[in-house]
């Protein structure tokens, strides 16, 4: 995990050697979008192939265009619906080069690492121009990935694994958060706040990512003075909302120093925030979490909800669309590794800027 930003100040946005970077990616970007006409189409993510940006996914290049596969998260997952909203949006310069982007995701995250793998290696079997993946599981993944690299196919992964691991599958550019720094900012804002025994909740345990956001948020409330521990779910319990609630609930009732909860995403969070009230610890337990919702942006409006962590997922899914399909069609890629699109702490002070964002479809 790339961890070289730590100087970073919390809540703070990219430095400006980066943003300059993807500043005038996304200027490109969009004054190539100006030159495309209709909508990109698309379907569901779960083991489909949804063409977005018009084509077919016909399992070779033709005449040399583009031919782009995304694998990313659960299509009913809210984030990767923002993650999905900015692939679309660059597949829309894909097409207008003649090209196609084709999305796959897993039905659910039970078997997490060993189903990206069986994806990565559907994508392959279509001899694409490039394969954009997040390295969530590297033990499971990095086989698949590195057979892409081998047969030439460039690769770019995001989301998840940072800069190290790109390197290691052979993989020329990171697009995203760092999860470790990210982790780091919320256990140091907590700590800020008062709180001194931070409860991390991972309902996917073994990720590579998740495993950075609770390991970060105990280094970042230790760095402050407070502690931290982790309590894995079974996976199964993501998207359960009465497992998970019913698991913090327990958590809470059992240690009653447990004075702040964090979640690994927006689902969870809900569910956090009904256990908290359950538990009736809602004077003493700060919430907070990575990723936004509306019901995230609202807590935090009306003061229940001290942060949430956003990594920026349209970004995500646009710039590394964005990139791929500028580095195939003219060798063009930006030399800042990683590209980051976050964290931003979203609090009390900024979340009218995010609500905004999120009404947009954007955050």
């Amino acid at each position: 995990m790339e961890r070289k930003q730590s100087g970073r100040p919390l809540g703070r946005r990219l430095s400006g050697r980066t943003m300059t970077a993807v500043s005038l990616l996304a200027l490109t970007a969009a004054a190539l979008t100006g030159c495309a006409s209709g909508k990109a189409t698309g379907g569901d993510a779960d083991q489909a192939t949804a063409s977005a940006g018009g084509g077919t996914a016909s399992g070779t290049k033709s005449s040399g265009k583009n031919n782009i596969y995304v694998i990313g998260g659960k299509s009913d997952d809210p984030f990767w619906s923002t993650v999905k909203r900015g692939v679309d949006d660059a597949a829309k310069l894909v097409k207008s080069g003649g090209g196609s982007v084709t999305y796959l995701g897993p039905q659910n995250y039970d078997n997490l690492g060993p189903d990206v793998a069986k994806l990565t290696l559907t994508a392959i079997s279509q001899n694409p121009s490039a394969i954009l993946v997040p390295d969530w599981v590297p033990e499971n993944q990095d086989a698949a990935i590195k057979q892409a690299v081998t047969k030439g196919i460039l690769v770019l992964t995001y989301n998840a694994g940072g800069t190290e691991a790109a390197e290691n599958v052979g993989a020329v550019k990171y697009v995203g958060s760092d999860d470790y720094e990210a982790g780091k900012a919320g256990g140091a804002k907590f700590a800020e706040e008062g709180a001194k025994n931070v409860l991390c909740v991972n309902t996917v345990p073994g990720s590579a990512n998740q495993e950075a956001r609770c390991k970060g948020i105990k280094d970042g409330a230790v760095s402050k003075g407070a502690s931290s521990r982790q309590l894995p779910l079974p996976s199964s319990n993501f998207g359960n909302p009465s497992a998970v609630t019913q698991a913090i609930k327990g958590a809470l009732l059992k240690d009653s120093s447990i004075d702040a909860v964090v979640t690994i995403g927006v689902a969870d969070a809900d569910s956090a925030a009904s256990a908290i009230k359950q538990a009736k610890a809602g004077d003493k337990v700060k919430l907070g979490t990575f990723d936004l919702s509306q019901s995230q942006l609202d807590r935090i409006k009306d003061g229940s909800q001290l942060f949430a962590i956003d990594q920026q997922p349209y970004l995500q899914g646009f710039y590394v669309v964005s990139i791929a399909d500028q580095y195939l069609s003219y060798g063009v890629l930006p030399p800042q590794n990683p590209i980051l699109t976050g964290p931003l702490l979203v609090t009390k002070d900024n979340v009218a800027a995010a609500i905004a964002g999120t009404k947009a479809g954007v955050r």
